[in-house]
């Protein structure tokens, strides 16, 4: 008897391998008609996310709760799914100000598998086991597997090995929940302490998860990461104030965004970054506050960082 081995099985399961049926005919369409289709499929991204901002939120508490312990949040991928865990970690330090420490990052095959698929070590679990053992994972830190087929043998094996070494653990995939809840996938549900749901629906090209999948993945990354960032007082309003000033177009936006939270103009703004250190909140909080730079530096450290409490905790107390 002809019998499918455990791996067909497994796949036959998942929606991220289902043939799109709006699709079937995309090779005798013309090139705006394949355009059209395409954006009308990414259209549905958004509205499957939406339906999972609770488990978003849950995902992003945590991670929230391990920057407070001076812990890390870990992703871990293969392929696409790596490659969008290494940019969102390789963007937070100059976006936030946070240690390339904070966010990590790892794909399956290593730094070479960013620029040439290496596509056998997503198959490796001790490789995804050994990986997490290398960062020394531990209960302050958080494991993030990103795997849109949601059985990648590798972000198991991580999110197995964070799991006994008493880290939390989230999977983000885009097959259904319903699917996770299988008995053929109950290995993996075990492991993971929050699983976020995007079903986008089958790929516009069977299986390439580069798509609407890679799309949402990316989606639900800068989410987590941004939020969690926020709740660490590394926003006031709406604007970036613990930016790194790594290059002209970074040093003159620190500038605008000064200018814009307290009102001076383009000379004080760069006279107030200047003696603030180049750092952006001392020198908002030195402007607002009237403060000296050891003032306005101690003010954030009494407020946690926080631009907002800083200039409150300056109108209760004398810090001039």
């Amino acid at each position: 008897m002809d019998k499918p081995n455990k791996l067909f099985s497994e796949m036959s399961f998942l929606q991220t391998e289902k043939r799109n049926s709006h699709s079937t005919n995309i090779d005798r369409m013309s090139v705006p008609e394949i355009l059209n289709l395409i954006n009308k499929e990414d259209s549905q991204i958004t509205h499957s996310i939406k339906k999972e901002i609770s488990k978003i939120a849950k995902a992003t508490s945590l991670v929230s709760r391990s920057f407070k312990l001076c812990g890390r949040l870990i992703y871990v991928g293969a392929g696409t799914s790596g490659r969008l865990g290494v940019i969102d970690a390789a963007e937070c330090p100059p976006t936030f100000g946070s240690s390339s420490h904070t966010v990590r990052a790892l794909i399956a095959g290593g730094n070479a598998a960013m620029f040439k698929a290496q596509e056998g070590s997503e198959d490796n679990i001790n490789l995804g086991s050994s990986d997490i053992k290398i960062l020394k994972v531990d209960k302050k830190d958080v494991v993030c597997g990103i795997a849109a087929s949601l059985r990648t043998p590798y972000v198991f094996g991580a999110l197995r090995e964070a799991k006994k070494r008493g880290a939390k653990t989230i999977l983000i995939t885009t097959n259904s929940r319903k699917i996770l809840n299988k008995k053929t996938f109950k290995y993996l549900k075990d492991v993971v302490d929050v699983s976020i749901c995007a079903v986008v629906g089958p790929e516009v090209l069977m299986g390439s998860t580069r798509m609407k999948s890679g799309t949402a993945q990316k989606l639900i990354l800068n989410m987590i990461t941004t939020t969690a960032f926020i709740r660490m007082g590394k926003t006031y309003e709406n604007m970036m104030v613990d930016l790194q000033l790594t290059n002209n177009k970074l040093r003159e936006r620190a500038k605008k965004i000064i200018m814009a939270t307290t009102g001076v103009n383009y000379s004080s703004a760069e006279k107030y970054l200047s003696l603030s250190g180049d750092h952006v909140k001392t020198a908002i909080v030195m402007i607002m506050a009237c403060v000296s730079k050891t003032s306005a530096r101690l003010l954030l450290k009494k407020s946690s960082g926080f631009v907002r409490k800083a200039i409150s905790l300056s109108e209760k107390k004398n810090y001039r």
